[in-house]
Order: structure tokens, then sequence, then C-alpha cells
């Protein structure tokens, strides 16, 4: 999906949310200079998977938080971990990097991604890429797991 495709598959599902459009981004650091409205809701993501390149992971957090990759191999009883491949990218979930969301699951068709999404956005909005680096929707974190739940990617809201 592109960015207007994402936006109205939200309408279609019931997401209320709003739209920041920025300058292309391509990391963490490129998004601070952005403006966003809402910056400490704002969503890193990790598309990781295991040694054996069978199981994928996208491991979303609160943007100032780092991911121990051990430390989660560990508490999640996965394989080895790394970072999947701009190809493996490209192939699920057609994303480049620093484009990497959530909303991407839309586009695993074959629900290979799961999701772990930090218990810290709970009850509140996060912020993500519409499937485009140009912009960040908002909505609430509640919304986002309940569409990619519908699609069938399985969910988990962790503490991390």
């Amino acid at each position: 999906m592109n960015k207007r495709d994402t936006y109205d598959y939200l309408k279609a599902h019931d997401v209320d949310f709003q739209v920041t459009e920025h300058q292309a981004v391509f990391n963490m650091a490129e998004l601070a200079s952005a403006g966003l409205p809402y910056p400490e809701r704002d969503a890193k993501n990790l598309f990781v998977r295991d040694d054996k390149k069978r199981n994928y992971y996208l491991i979303s957090v609160m943007g100032e938080k780092r991911v121990d990759l051990k430390e989660f191999r560990r508490t999640h009883s996965t394989r080895a971990l790394s970072f999947a491949s701009a190809d493996d990218l490209m192939a699920i979930m057609g994303l480049i990097p620093g484009a990497v969301t959530p909303l991407g699951l839309l586009d695993d068709e074959e629900r290979k991604v799961t999701l772990y999404l930090d218990a810290d956005f709970s009850g509140g909005i996060i912020g993500v890429h519409p499937n485009d680096n140009t912009a960040t929707v908002w909505m609430s974190a509640e919304d986002l797991v309940r569409i990619i739940e519908e699609h069938g990617n399985e969910v988990h809201v962790i503490r991390l």
C-alpha cells in the first residue's frame, strides 16, 4: 500500500487518525528535526529475523528506547536475532529502509511477521509512518493493534 492507500484503509476500518507531513526521514535523529507534534509518542521500528530466516519480528518501541536483541531473544525464547535485509523488508512488507512501520504488516500477505509493541504506548497514541517516510500517522495504539490482528498477524504488547 502506498501512503494514500494506507489512509483509505484506516478510514475503511474506522480508525481515527491525524497526519503530519514532513521531509523524508531515514532514522530517529532525522525525525527529531521534523517538528512532530507528539515526538515522545513516535515509534522506533526494528525489523529483525532469526538466524534461520524462518521467523520475522517487528519490534516497535518508544523512540528513545534501545532494544537489546540478545535480551529480547532470552525473554521471548527466539533463536539468535539480527536485522533483516532490505531485500527481506521489500519482499515481505513492500518497504524500504527508513520507512519501516507496523502498517507495513498490512502488506504481509503470508503473515510472516510478528509484531512486538512496547506496552508504554498502551492507552495513548502512537506515531508511525504510513508506508512512506514523508509522513507520520498518529492513531491510538489500540486501533493499531486491532487492525494488525484483524489482518492476521500475531501481536504481543510487552514491556521493553
